[in-house]
């Protein structure tokens, strides 16, 4: 049912399946030839990847150490160029294909698995071409020197986030590892003062067990997988720095939240009795914020207002009007997932360019007028396809349950205040919710009215209908 399910949406959405025999070729034959370009052995390195799992298609790899009274990070990302030939039949694949796409059943991969889990992947004790950045930061961590060059690296360890946090916890981490948790800390403090803004959200995860049952949990982010994050954020606004020093790239950009959205964020924590304090920015309020606590939950499910609008900006010569990534309070571009999105490949052979002081290739230059929208639409269909496959799941863990009751938390109420959004307990479903007088922020007790899984809909109703509190 579920997999029928996910066959459907696939062809609503034209998600490809198969690689074309000419891609599947060229990847053949790219493989057997060995990497493109010039590089420079960084062999000696003792890269790690952290990374989910049982991944395969491993973008990053990272060490750490002091530099006097600061830090140089090294990280390595894959050199997807040096397989990936300008105009060739891969090329054009990946620009319809624009990015990896998840579902419960696998992925559809950005590029042949031949490149993306295998040469072209900074796998555990293979030699692989990489375009290695170095930042050297102070004592604050903040970056005091950058530059990306091509090298090959090879991976010591391939670790997942539950085993790297593991060996922070018990003590067995290595040097560099620890340096992670310790610069990471350091870049949180400076996205606080700069006046960044994270969603603590928890994500739901869908799983196939061994029976062939299918769950749905809602898992909080361990701590090193945003230390991690920060690493990556800080290459991004490397990288973003280098392109505009240079007047040429491809930036990612957030408006400023609308203030009528930031009134109403204000006027729910109200509503929900969460402290803002006079002063206070938007960023504060939500860093503070439990998911776990249903007026909190509310109250993120609010804030997903004042992250809307997101693009991506090219240019040539002139400088876009507007640069920021309000979110990350700063200039930022999207460099350290080549294997997995498109516009990274290009980001990245603008900056080793610009750091050699040569020209940015014309196939970079050529494709910048394209890339904006190429991108766009890619989004829009990831978006559109990882809540397709949600709301499938749930649909298909609920069926058979209509009548049922569940525990859960009102997340939202529309303005209306006859539906809303309601967050149930177990399952980590979530599902649209219709009556008067709904209690935003507050646990109920609801029943389920619908689960249809053609439809990919759950719908609920409070268990004890309420009176308006209005």
């Amino acid at each position: 049912m579920v997999r029928r399910g996910l066959d459907d949406l696939r062809r609503e959405l034209d998600v490809p399946a198969e690689f074309p025999a000419d891609v599947l070729a060229e990847a053949a034959s790219a493989a057997a030839g060995g990497p493109a370009g010039e590089r420079s052995d960084a062999t000696d390195i003792p890269f790690v990847t952290i990374d989910p799992e049982g991944s395969r298609d491993l973008d990053q790899a990272v060490h750490i150490e002091r530099l006097g009274d600061g830090y140089r990070v090294r990280y390595a990302i894959a050199d997807v160029a040096a397989w990936v030939r300008p105009g060739g039949a891969i090329d054009r694949e990946v620009r319809e294909r624009v990015e990896t796409l998840y579902a419960p059943d696998g992925r559809t991969p950005l590029h042949p698995p031949l490149l993306s889990e295998g040469v072209a992947s900074i796998l555990p004790d293979q030699v692989t071409p990489a375009l290695l950045w170095t930042i050297d930061l102070d004592a604050d961590g903040a970056p005091q020197d950058v530059t990306v060059r091509r090298a090959s690296v090879r991976s010591r360890a391939q670790l997942t986030y539950t085993g790297a946090q593991a060996a922070l916890d018990d003590g067995s981490a290595d040097e560099s590892l620890q340096l992670l948790r310790e610069v990471g800390t350091l870049r949180l403090t400076a996205e606080v003062a700069r006046g960044g803004i994270t969603l603590p959200t928890p994500e739901q995860e869908v799983e196939q067990g061994a029976d062939g049952v299918w769950t749905l949990t809602s898992r909080a982010p361990l701590p090193v997988e945003e230390w991690n994050a920060q690493i990556s954020l800080l290459t991004g606004m490397c990288a973003a720095r280098l392109m505009l020093d240079g007047r040429v790239g491809i930036l990612r950009t957030l408006p400023e939240a609308d203030p009528r959205d930031v009134e109403r964020l204000r006027r729910s924590a109200r509503a929900l009795g969460v402290p803002w304090r006079a002063g206070v920015t938007p960023g504060d309020v939500i860093r503070d914020l439990d998911a776990a606590d249903p007026a909190h939950a509310a109250l993120l499910t609010d804030a997903t207002a004042l992250l809307r609008g997101a693009a991506y900006v090219a240019f040539d010569g002139e400088l876009p009007a507007f640069v920021a990534h309000t979110a990350i309070a700063a200039p930022y571009a999207h460099t350290t997932a080549p294997l997995r999105r498109l516009v990274d490949r290009f980001v990245g052979e603008t900056c080793v360019a610009l750091c050699a002081g040569e020209p940015v290739p014309s196939w970079v230059r050529d494709a910048l007028p394209e890339l904006p929208g190429l991108m766009a639409g890619g989004d829009k269909r990831a978006a559109e396809y990882e809540r397709g496959c949600l709301d499938l799941v749930e649909a298909a863990l609920l069926a058979g349950h209509v009548g049922e009751v569940f525990d859960g938390a009102v997340v939202d109420v529309r303005e209306d205040r006859d539906a809303g959004v309601v967050q149930l307990r177990d399952p980590a479903v979530r599902g649209r919710i219709e009556g008067v007088g709904l209690p935003l922020g507050e646990h109920v007790r609801v029943r389920l009215t619908e689960a249809s899984v053609p439809q990919r809909t759950v719908r609920f109703e409070l268990a004890e209908p309420q009176a308006d509190s209005a």
